[in-house]
């Protein structure tokens, strides 16, 4: 061999291993011993998996990490971004909207991505090392009794025994706030410079305004706004409303296009397996089963699953605009939890899923705290979605 084809052969030989590694760090599974083998199609930076622990706290955790990859994207840098900041200021106007509304209206610790853009535009937003919302003697998160002490001073507010509400009242209910998650910083440094919160929002020039809101019911007019009515929609804060396979396109095309998004869905499924990596909807439901109850993570989404599709791709069901509104109107599909999408893969069948970052940390299942949703499972369990408006095709932008 000479000289030439030596060197010839190695760089060819250096290519090709180059080649595998890639196609190594591409491939993936939906866990440890899976027969789903992923191919990535579209991978989109974010932060580190988050663990809201027993808190009602997705939509913050979840709308928060879709902030914080939005900011990557449009070359902000990298920033952690307080979720208890967020949860804190909602409760502030939750207080006022259930005393306004004698009782009647919800008070949680549930809420929507409308939530975010509301808070930061009348509040600002602070880095996480600047208010972490620990201030009650434990590691993680936990709102079991925060909220119930938030709730039972309220219902004693609206009781009204001395005829007429004091001037008090807010103070105090600001008070148990303050107790359990801690004073809101009114100055912070962070990266060596001095902030208030609302200047930091500034700083970031996130522009809450560029951000919609998009589903897909028949029970309202296509190519409308209207409110969804789920409770946690305390602010009756307006989607946009799209018939299914626009939908569909417009979260597929977003995400190619580089546009992360943040998913509100339906987690209540026997195809929704967190410890197996995967949100499916098969073609034969009795394909699955389900044993145990889990609740710590609502509507028993973190169960114990089992069934040969969770091993090994199957066929899933076609779904129709009319399945998706009878699930919704008989309170199949409820508003359960908010997720985040980082990106596509395609299983060795060519099938397209969604790569979901969630929040319930990373020791629950082998994907470091993501999993897979199928197509059929994002069409059918679908609440609604946030993303950019720039992510979306000049016609529809024209439309709304």
């Amino acid at each position: 061999m000479t000289k030439f084809s030596f060197v010839s052969a190695l760089l060819v030989s250096s290519l090709f291993l180059f080649q595998l590694q890639l196609q190594a760090q591409d491939t993936l599974r939906n866990k440890k011993d899976g027969n789903y083998i992923f191919t990535v199609k579209k991978d989109i930076e974010a932060n580190e998996v988050q663990n809201q622990n027993r808190t009602g706290t997705c939509w913050s955790f979840s709308a928060l990490s879709f902030m914080e990859s939005e900011l990557m994207r449009m070359g902000k840098g990298k920033h952690k971004l307080s979720e208890m900041y967020i949860v804190r200021k909602a409760y502030e106007d939750k207080a006022e909207n259930y005393v306004r509304m004698h009782g009647t209206a919800n008070f949680s610790q549930g809420g929507a991505f409308h939530d975010i853009p509301h808070v930061i535009k009348k509040y600002g937003i602070v880095p996480q090392e600047a208010y972490k919302g620990l201030n009650y003697g434990l590691e993680s998160h936990n709102h079991s009794e925060m909220e119930a002490a938030l709730k039972g001073f309220l219902d004693a507010i609206i009781a009204n025994k001395q005829g007429k509400l004091t001037t008090s009242w807010k103070p105090a209910f600001n008070a148990i706030l303050d107790a359990y998650l801690g004073v809101v910083p009114e100055n912070f440094t962070y990266q060596g410079k001095s902030y208030t919160p609302t200047s930091f929002a500034e700083s970031l020039e996130l522009n809450m305004d560029d951000y919609v809101i998009i589903t897909s019911f028949t029970h309202h007019p296509f190519y409308e706004n209207f409110v969804l009515e789920v409770p946690d929609n305390w602010i009756w804060a307006q989607a946009y409303n799209v018939p299914l396979d626009e939908m569909m396109t417009l979260m597929k095309d977003a995400m190619l296009n580089g546009y992360g998004i943040g998913w509100a869905a339906d987690v209540s499924e026997k195809g929704f397996s967190f410890k197996n990596g995967l949100a499916i909807v098969p073609e034969d439901d009795a394909a699955l089963k389900v044993r145990g109850k889990d609740s710590k993570h609502f509507n028993n989404a973190g169960a114990d699953k089992e069934g040969t599709q969770f091993d090994s791709p199957g066929p899933e069901k076609e779904i129709t605009q009319e399945m998706r509104q009878e699930a919704f109107d008989n309170y199949l599909t409820t508003d359960d939890h908010g997720m985040h999408f980082t990106g596509i893969v395609t299983d060795q069948e060519g099938n397209e899923y969604f790569i979901v970052k969630n929040s319930w940390g990373t020791e629950y299942n082998d994907c470091d705290g993501y999993f897979y949703a199928s197509m059929p499972y994002v069409a059918y369990k679908t609440m609604n979605f946030m993303v950019h408006k720039d992510a979306l095709p000049k016609a529809l932008k024209k439309k709304m």
